[in-house]
């Protein structure tokens, strides 16, 4: 099943009181986006990228092109405590702006509480995901991978389920600016406050949340001034052979599981680093095992998806459970080819992880180059994206 067929079907359950739970089943299936091109093969939204020269178009699913209008709704969205089952949690609530849109927790709480078993990524450049969230080969979709927050159950986040979702909705249609700017953006329906357009929409903002501007960016463009000595330096050490980071984190996004336009070939790698060798079998914790919970393939233990490094210097903690709060324990980590877990539930020697990816070998640093890449990490921060007021609350 396609995208457009799978999505044409949630919103159909959406905008019927059929079970949010059939629903989920559809984010769990795999399939390409597709992508709305004019004659020209350029894009056929009137939507206004702001991309630098020699960036890619992220992909427009048929079903849902862009648009300014509905951009400004899923804004309006993301920040609204309304769009959760009681009323406390918005998507804002583990992704916030001046942290790269992340949260800095290790695990994030939703709306009643349960912590969640993994950390919250940022969505910066979440348009080139080439799949969505940690671990889950068949999230290929923003609008497949908003369904999880909003109506999952184990854990809960946003907590919308069968027995509240006409409250949620009814909340939004109560507040004086949502009629029309759901009008705006869904203008051919005759009553669009449901739950497909508010899912369409919310994509629709976090596609449009693009950032090409770090000193690294400068760098790349022209700019021999942008970089520090010392970052130069980290950038030769970054993409050099002995420290392999790029990789796995390579490409203009600054990870290999990215997709565009462009691409006629696409990968969707995940890769298990040697965080845990529980019992020195490979395992990893119950809650976290990677792409292996989909799968069921030993092999998949531990794979998780190498996620973009742009502002990773204000996205702390780090790893897929939040268990590195700063750069140089990432770069420690990465140096020793895995973690030594010597006591406990979790004890094992990551380093010697049977299904650890081959570019995790370790490596020799002095403390110089150790800071030397992390000053090159720090240039990927974009400052003009955390502070954007484009990007910004707009209940404020």
């Amino acid at each position: 099943m396609n995208d457009r067929c799978r999505l044409t079907m949630f919103r159909s359950l959406l905008r019927s009181p059929t079970s949010i739970a059939a629903t989920l089943c559809l984010a769990a299936c795999g399939g390409e986006g597709e992508t709305t091109f004019n004659d020209q093969g350029t894009s056929a939204t009137a939507f206004e990228w702001r991309l630098p020269a020699g960036i890619p178009l992220p992909i427009e699913p048929l079903n849902n092109p862009m648009s300014e209008a509905k951009f400004q709704l899923g804004r309006h969205l993301f920040y609204d405590l309304r769009l959760s089952g009681n009323g406390t949690q918005a998507c804002v609530s583990c992704h916030q702006q001046d942290l790269g849109f992340a949260e800095g927790v290790a695990r994030s709480i939703g709306s009643t509480g349960e912590v969640h078993p993994r950390n919250a990524q940022h969505l910066l450049n979440a348009a080139y995901n080439a799949t969505q969230t940690w671990a889950n080969p068949s999230l290929r979709s923003l609008e497949q991978q908003i369904l999880i927050p909003l109506f999952s159950e184990d854990p809960v986040e946003h907590g919308i389920t069968d027995l509240n979702r006409d409250e949620v909705l009814d909340r939004l249609r109560d507040q004086p600016v949502y009629p029309e700017l759901f009008a705006e953006a869904f203008p051919n329906e005759g009553s669009p406050i449901d739950f497909g357009n508010v899912v369409f929409a919310l994509a629709s903002f976090v596609r449009g949340m693009v950032s090409f501007d770090s000193a690294a960016d400068r760098f790349n463009q022209g700019d021999g001034t942008a970089l520090s000595a010392s970052a130069r330096r980290g950038r030769a050490l970054f993409f050099s052979e002995e420290l392999e980071c790029f990789h796995c984190h390579g490409g203009y996004n600054f990870s290999n599981s990215t997709l565009d336009r462009s691409m006629t070939f696409v990968e969707r790698p995940f890769h298990n680093t040697g965080l845990f060798n529980i019992g020195g079998t490979g395992d990893y914790p119950q809650d976290n095992r990677g792409i292996f919970e989909i799968t069921g393939d030993p092999s998949d233990m531990g794979k998780f998806r190498a996620p973009s490094l742009r502002n990773v210097a204000i996205t702390p903690p780090y790893m897929h459970d939040g268990s590195m709060s700063t750069l140089g324990e990432v770069v420690d980590f990465y140096a020793a080819g895995g973690r030594v877990i010597t006591d406990g539930a979790h004890a094992g020697d990551g380093r010697q992880n049977p299904f650890k990816d081959g570019f995790v070998t370790g490596f020799a640093l002095t403390a110089n180059d150790k800071q030397d890449l992390i000053t090159f990490l720090e240039s990927l921060t974009d400052r003009s994206f955390i502070s954007d007021p484009r990007f910004s609350n707009p209940w404020k």
